[in-house]
């Protein structure tokens, strides 16, 4: 497919004093084109016209090649009216004067047109009309009925069972020519609609579901291996938050024109059987999909998959804001190894794809059997997750923060564990990807805020002086602003704000705040609690410092890994931490769990640290017991 909806009622391509204004006003919207593609030609500008986009000009040729199959039990009739349609230029032809066999041999080869007499001997077109209208594929048949009858309610009874028009016998050549070619256009016209995405003009999920099929069962006649491809636009939800969902389906038209040119290339390749292509398709939401009918072994695609990946992936810039990249991610599934039918193969290149995407954007993986046992166990504990609160079966465990010249404890990290029934301890970021997934992050987050004001009291009460305690809160599914609710909740409950600092992860992508999120961080920070950039270098990065104003950032623990002989872990640790003091932030090291990653820390002058090597995370009470007094000096830890 070359053309795609980017713009509606577009100026007539033939008037030139029109489109210019036209690409004038595009080029000072924000818009999804990279650099150098701010101005489009004529040329360009025609083919992007909804009209090309829906309805190709070419498919008005291929009318004539349409098969008319015309039931009279008069053979002089069906004789004259295929005599008319010949020299009006039509070409293929299917007739029956018995009409009793019309309906089989229709669903033999469905016609593209039926003309329908009505008042037949043994089985009457009102039958045959009843028989087609309960048959999945020939209802969609047009008819035009021939009939002889003034009755209206005839006419009636045919409408209502689907006849699209009549003609009334005698026939009159001309009429009959003109009737059937707007009935094949209409046809022609709703059927394409019906197998093709009106947003990026590429074949849809019910023609993907067919093809997809019979690719299959040839694939299988012939002992050949393919594959599906699973196309998933990275975090397109954020640019739709951000810009609006008419950026965000622009974003998609974009992306679906490079995926298709990259497509196009393959044609009669290596990755072709016969006269069968590699095809895109645009299915729901945020997803394509490149059907391969040919692969000679798992890594013959590669090199098209890493192209798809390049090719798909484009950059925007609104006025004021610094230019945006967005990318693909690609799962992969093999047929027939990974399913012979399309509902299991898709859903495997699903999991791939879904793989893909959390391990990082812009890359693919191939589907492999773990991916459903992994899948499997995600549903099962997101299942159960629902009911482990209530069954007291999460607890939250409380990390030392250490100053590290001094061994000082400064504050905690909460922390949150699982206790299984199955014996199994669930912890970290497995827990917090469980939460989301099961849309439960909500549901913990307040049971963490409500633990903490119990625990903070506790502590009060036995006169022993708490430390602050950092919460770590995903922003993937859950905004700003009812993050903000849920702490001011806290905080009317007894939770003193000053106790509290929130440890944010996934901020977006898109690098740009709502109003109310702003507020929302105004109102936190004016209440007394800290804001920090959870894994820092991973999950979060520079761009969010200047999204968010923090108080601190906590740098992921894969930095302090190898850390003593690995020039650059030492170098990338180094640097964010000269970054961090140069900007005024507090700057905590996460993973120093051994001796030789707390020497190298302390040596290069760095300021705080949180790991195993200063103990275990510890419930609330025995916390209490080892970290904090009553005379509210701060506890130490030897750290010679």
């Amino acid at each position: 497919m070359k053309n795609f909806l980017f713009k509606s009622d577009p100026a007539p391509a033939s008037d030139p004093e029109k489109i210019e204004p036209e690409l004038d006003a595009l080029a000072t919207v924000p818009t999804m084109f990279a650099p150098g593609e701010e101005k489009l030609s004529q040329q360009e500008f025609r083919a992007l016209s909804p009209q090309e986009s829906v309805w190709p000009h070419g498919s008005m040729s291929k009318l004539p090649e349409s098969l008319i199959m015309m039931v009279d039990d008069e053979v002089l009739n069906i004789e004259m009216t295929q005599a008319f349609l010949v020299e009006a230029g039509y070409r293929h032809f299917a007739s029956t004067d018995a009409p009793e066999t019309a309906v089989e041999a229709m669903r033999r080869q469905p016609p593209g047109v039926l003309l329908l007499d009505l008042s037949m001997p043994k089985v009457s077109g009102l039958e045959i009309l009843e028989a087609m209208r309960a048959d999945s594929v020939l209802r969609h048949v047009p008819v035009i009925v021939l009939t002889s009858s003034t009755d209206p309610q005839v006419k009636l009874q045919a409408l209502s069972l689907g006849a699209m028009d009549f003609l009334s016998k005698p026939v009159d050549p001309s009429e009959l020519a003109l009737r059937l070619r707007n009935t094949l256009t209409a046809s022609a016209y709703r059927d394409y609609l019906r197998q093709h995405d009106p947003l990026t003009g590429l074949p849809n999920k019910q023609r993907y579901r067919r093809d997809l099929a019979a690719v299959l069962a040839s694939a299988q006649d012939e002992q050949r291996a393919g594959a599906l491809l699973l196309v998933g636009v990275d975090a397109l939800g954020r640019v739709n938050d951000a810009l609006g969902r008419a950026s965000g389906d622009h974003l998609l038209q974009r992306i679906g024109k490079r995926l298709a040119s990259c497509v196009q290339t393959e044609a009669g390749g290596e990755l072709s059987a016969g006269d069968v292509n590699p095809t895109l398709y645009r299915l729901d939401g945020d997803e394509f999909a490149v059907v391969v009918p040919h692969i000679e072994g798992v890594h013959s695609a590669a090199a098209f998959i890493g192209k798809l990946l390049d090719d798909a992936a484009v950059s925007f810039q609104r006025r004021g804001s610094p230019e945006l990249f967005v990318t693909c991610s690609i799962g992969v599934a093999v047929f027939p190894t990974d399913g012979a039918d399309p509902e299991l193969l898709t859903g495997n290149a699903g999991l791939a794809l879904r793989h893909a995407k959390q391990a990082g954007s812009h890359r693919y993986e191939f589907f492999t059997p773990r991916f459903t046992q992994v899948a499997q166990s995600r549903l099962d504990l997101s299942a159960e997750l629902r009911r482990a609160i209530g069954r007291d079966e999460i607890e939250l465990l409380f990390e030392p923060r250490v100053e590290l010249a001094s061994g000082k404890l400064l504050a905690a990290q909460g922390l949150l564990r699982w206790n299984h029934s199955s014996g199994r301890a669930i912890d970290g970021d497995e827990l917090l990807d469980l939460a989301r997934g099961s849309e439960m992050n909500v549901a913990l987050i307040e049971w963490v805020l409500d633990r903490l004001r119990l625990s903070a009291g506790k502590w009060r009460a036995s006169g022993l002086q708490p430390v602050p305690v950092g919460i770590g809160a995903s922003l993937a599914n859950l905004p700003l602003t009812e993050l903000s609710h849920l702490v001011s909740a806290a905080i009317a409950g007894g939770l003193e704000p000053r106790q509290l600092t929130l440890e944010l992860q996934h901020l977006g992508g898109d690098h740009r705040l709502h109003d109310a999120d702003e507020k929302a961080i105004v109102a936190l920070r004016r209440k007394g609690v800290r804001l920090a950039l959870d894994r820092f270098g991973s999950i979060t990065s520079v761009a969010d410092v200047r999204l968010i104003t923090c108080d601190e950032i906590k740098v992921d623990a894969s930095f302090a890994h190898q850390v003593e002989n690995n020039p650059l872990n030492q170098a990338m640790l180094l640097g964010i931490g000269d970054f961090a003091r140069r900007l005024n932030l507090t700057c905590v090291a996460c993973g120093v769990d051994t001796g030789s990653r707390l020497s190298f820390l302390r040596k290069n002058g760095w300021q705080q640290g949180q790991g195993r090597v200063f103990g275990k995370p510890l419930a609330a009470v025995p916390f209490a017991a080892q970290w904090l007094s009553k005379s509210g000096r701060s506890q130490r830890v030897e750290l010679d």
